[in-house]
């Protein structure tokens, strides 16, 4: 079918009725509890612009620049542009669906099993480079199929300029772009690639991406050490069944939308012109299921998947069983919604809880213990509790003590914490060697007073760093009931000895090499 056909003009307005039932869902659940782990460190990012970080691309600090000028630093600010990136992801899907030849029930079952589907009600709300990952996925997919149906030259420029940002947001692109490439070698869509717009493109996506590589061989490798470090300490816990098993359950009953879409596609001869996209599903999974990756590194490629599941219904429901396609598009919606609580925190905290317990739902957090939460949910609590507590010790000292103060915080959550509510209260800046904070640490540790954020519950500092101290004082400890931080203390350290300031000197020399 041609695809020109479809464009009629209630298309638009009718995805745009999905773009906001997904905007609406997001904006109920937007100030709901408090900022993530995640989200403070790349509010961080954002007051130290550069071209690249140890655990991230620079997209991310340069949306948290624009978000905090622009609209301020409140938790309901800075998810903004997640929102919108939400948005766009389902306005893209059903730009799909209506490229493969689809209508609006095609449409309507596409995005809203994707709106409800559990893994992207969880992953597209916070401010992290996830959704905005999924999003450059989506339409390097789009841009391609869009180019094979019309042979404009600009989608091809566009497309470079898409896999180019989105290698600056998260390096899994690389993964998907050369997937893409690879799907379409094996199809008749080939003959695509032997033109050199093409050459244009992958030009444009690298002199985008070049100032990163730049960065990163400057900074000797980071991405190296942090996928090392990320494959040793999380991903080789990862069984490539686990794998599986959460790529079939991430979605919920979704799962019928877009495995139905992933089979058409590999075999439906309405849609064999974008048979590439099957491909390049199933390539990206094989090397993620290899590379013990995440079950959100595949996220990305699922919304193609679901515009081609809604048209397939489409053609197999004709519009003369209005009852049963009524019937499927409440089957793909309302089991998820039952779900949707636990995966987006729309309700206050007491009615979430609820909802744990009604659908009998004890999470399992990465130290394999029971929660009440999942691990998401209680990386939102207890961060604003941690930085009044370590302002409250700030401000007790005296004023000629407090020059000769610093703070120092073990991991990037609680340095996060205290740098973005640190400005609140008028807090020196805050000092730790994990994550990017390393790259912005001060040169030496070796102020008369340092109050230290303790993530062990006091164990570094009762045990490890007690004879590098003159004396050492608790103050305080994190109390928020389902915080993962909960039990992280807070100390002042006294007359630091001149052995804190040597070990200190040499992991941050280790680290900056790293």
């Amino acid at each position: 079918m041609d695809s020109s056909k479809n464009h009629r003009s209630g298309y638009a307005s009718f995805i745009l009725l999905f773009v906001a039932i997904k905007v609406g869902l997001n904006l109920l659940a937007i100030s709901h509890f408090g900022f993530q782990r995640d989200e403070l460190l790349h509010l961080a990012l954002g007051d130290h612009l550069a071209w690249g970080y140890k655990e991230v691309p620079p997209f991310i600090a340069l949306l948290a620049k624009i978000s905090t000028t622009v609209f301020g630093d409140s938790v309901f600010a800075t998810r903004i542009f997640s929102t919108l990136a939400g948005g766009l992801i389902i306005w893209f899907t059903g730009k799909i669906v209506v490229e493969f030849g689809g209508g609006r029930f095609a449409i309507a079952v596409a995005c809203l099993a994707l709106i409800f589907s559990p893994g992207f009600a969880a992953s597209d709300y916070l401010f992290q480079p996830v959704v905005f990952d999924q999003l450059w996925w989506l339409l390097t997919a789009y841009l391609t199929i869009r180019y094979i149906n019309t042979s404009a030259p600009k989608y091809i420029y566009l497309l470079g300029v898409v896999i180019g940002v989105g290698l600056l947001t998260k390096y899994t692109m690389a993964f998907f772009a050369c997937a893409i490439i690879i799907g379409l070698l094996f199809t008749k869509q080939r003959s695509t690639l032997w033109n050199i717009r093409i050459l244009f493109a992958v030009l444009i996506a690298l002199l985008i991406f070049l100032p990163n590589i730049i960065w990163q061989f400057r900074h000797h490798l980071p991405l190296v050490t942090h996928m090392k470090t990320l494959r040793s300490t999380q991903l080789e816990y990862i069984k490539p069944s686990d794998f599986i098993k959460q790529q079939l359950l991430v979605n919920g009953i979704a799962l019928f939308v877009w495995l139905p879409g992933l089979v058409a596609i590999l075999f439906s001869s309405a849609l064999s012109k974008f048979r590439f996209i099957a491909f390049a599903y199933i390539l990206v999974f094989i090397f993620l299921l290899e590379m013990n990756g995440k079950a959100y590194y595949l996220f990305g490629a699922y919304p193609m998947l679901f515009a081609a599941g809604g048209y397939s219904f489409e053609q197999w429901l004709k519009p003369k069983y209005r009852i049963l396609r009524t019937a499927i598009v409440l089957l793909f919606t309302l089991p998820n919604l039952l779900l949707l609580p636990v995966a987006l925190p729309i309700f206050p905290l007491d009615r979430t809880l609820a909802a744990f317990r009604f659908v009998h739902l004890a999470p399992t957090w990465e130290d394999q213990k029971q929660h009440p939460l999942t691990q998401d949910y209680a990386d939102m609590f207890g961060w604003d509790e941690m930085g009044e507590k370590v302002a409250w010790a700030y401000t007790g000292l005296s004023p000629d003590q407090q020059k000769h103060t610093q703070i120092f915080a073990d991991n990037y959550g609680e340095t996060g914490a205290v740098y973005h509510y640190g400005k609140k209260y008028h807090l020196p800046e805050v000092a730790s060697l994990n994550s990017s904070f390393t790259l912005w640490a001060p040169d030496s540790l070796n102020a008369h007073y340092i109050i230290y954020v303790d993530d062990r519950g006091g164990y570094n500092v009762e045990k490890r760093l007690a004879p590098y101290v003159g004396k050492y004082v608790r103050l305080g400890e994190v109390k928020s009931a389902y915080a993962r931080e909960k039990g992280t203390a807070i100390y002042l350290l006294i007359n630091p000895k001149p052995g804190l300031n040597e070990i200190y000197t040499k992991e941050l020399a280790r680290k900056l090499l790293e």
